[in-house]
């Protein structure tokens, strides 16, 4: 890997300040020391970061765009991002805003390895947008998780993941909720014949991800979501490659820990790591997204133009079933509604609560 990433970062400085800021963390990012103790002639022309444009947008905010040597990254995740915003997330003056990702870049890492059309695909569903909701709350036992799945199964949802709080506590271990989760879902689909995954949630050290993604395959199983924020980029790359026949949903967890646009983070960098699915908090329900953020990001995750597969947009975070119509005309067809507590309401009329669901998104029309 060669060349630049141009990235942007936001800055809240003073006119006067602002240059002797953007060349600070182009040094910051790159060789963070003095130049004057530099004397090698590549890494002063080759490495050094350089401050390609700084803008102006207003109310003391600066967009500065950086020039990273792209060789810098190593074709490693955790490398990239520490290169990306490592030293200079300390400063709480600084957003990482935006990051072009260069052709060389996006092959290094791949994106999905089945995007919009293999999640399609395992549907048969080539035109709707999909539905999805999630088993809450932690606590319960596998059997009773298990029984909630079938009864969204029976509803006729596409996806049913875990919560992601869901790991292998003492009272649902994973390898016995997998199993009967995975045997729940297999009874609503053998009465419904739509073929729902199941979702289950990954979570512990690489050893430990490895073995629970293992046993899910073995399980029949083809989808897992796991929180990259959480497991660390470079273990999210590692297992995308070694698990390439399973599609990967990427929760968002931690991702408003550090100053990096959620927009970026989830819809771009999740994305070019092999996201497959992006979960992201939907305006309007639990979390302070703005639509804006919500649009610039479901635009990132569909690029059509990177060489990447696209990935699908999963608004969530308290979403309710009156919502729908509203939903779908904001992202469009390419995109699945996670609904969760607001179907858990329905306790024991789920299943018709989720057929009603999916009616209604399969009954909706595009303006």
């Amino acid at each position: 890997m060669t060349g630049r990433t141009i990235v942007t970062y936001r800055v809240r400085a003073d006119a006067a300040g602002i240059e002797t800021r953007a060349k600070g963390i182009a040094v910051e990012q790159s060789v963070e020391m003095p130049l004057e103790g530099i004397d090698d002639p590549h890494v002063l022309s080759d490495i050094v970061g350089t401050v390609e444009q700084i803008s102006d947008i207003g109310d003391g905010l600066f967009d500065v765009r950086i020039g990273l040597a792209t060789e810098t990254f190593g074709g490693e995740a955790g490398q990239m991002l520490n290169m990306l915003f490592g030293n200079t997330s300390l400063h709480e003056d600084v957003v990482l805003w935006d990051a072009a990702i260069p052709e060389s870049l996006a092959k290094t890492f791949g994106g999905p390895r089945h995007g919009i059309d293999g999640l399609r695909f395992r549907l048969k569903l080539h035109q709707r947008a999909l539905t999805g909701s999630a088993l809450k709350p932690q606590g319960l036992p596998a059997s009773e998780l298990a029984l909630l799945a079938e009864r969204f199964a029976r509803g006729g949802l596409d996806f049913v993941k875990d919560d992601h709080g869901l790991a292998d506590q003492s009272y649902s271990r994973f390898a016995e909720r997998v199993r009967a989760c995975a045997e729940g879902i297999a009874r609503g689909v053998r009465s419904t014949g739509h073929p729902t995954r199941y979702i289950p949630s990954v979570t512990g050290n690489l050893d430990q991800m490895r073995a629970q993604l293992t046993l899910l395959r073995e399980e029949g199983l083809d989808c897992a979501m796991l929180a990259p924020m959480i497991c660390g980029f470079s273990t999210f790359q590692t297992l995308v490659r070694e698990f390439a026949d399973v599609a990967f949903f990427a929760h968002p967890s931690l991702g408003g820990a550090a100053r990096i646009d959620p927009a970026l983070l989830i819809g771009k960098l999740f994305r070019l790591m092999g996201a497959d699915a992006v979960i992201f908090p939907n305006f309007g329900g639990r979390f302070g997204y703005s639509p804006e953020t919500c649009r610039r990001l479901t635009g990132f995750a569909r690029a059509a133009n990177d060489g990447l597969r696209p990935a699908l947009p999963v608004p969530a975070g308290g979403m309710t079933l009156a919502r729908t119509a509203e939903i779908l005309d904001f992202h469009g067809p390419d995109t699945m509604l996670l609904i969760g507590g607001n179907l858990l309401l329905a306790r024991e009329s789920i299943a018709t609560e989720s057929e009603h669901f999916t009616r209604a998104v399969g009954g909706h029309r595009f303006a």
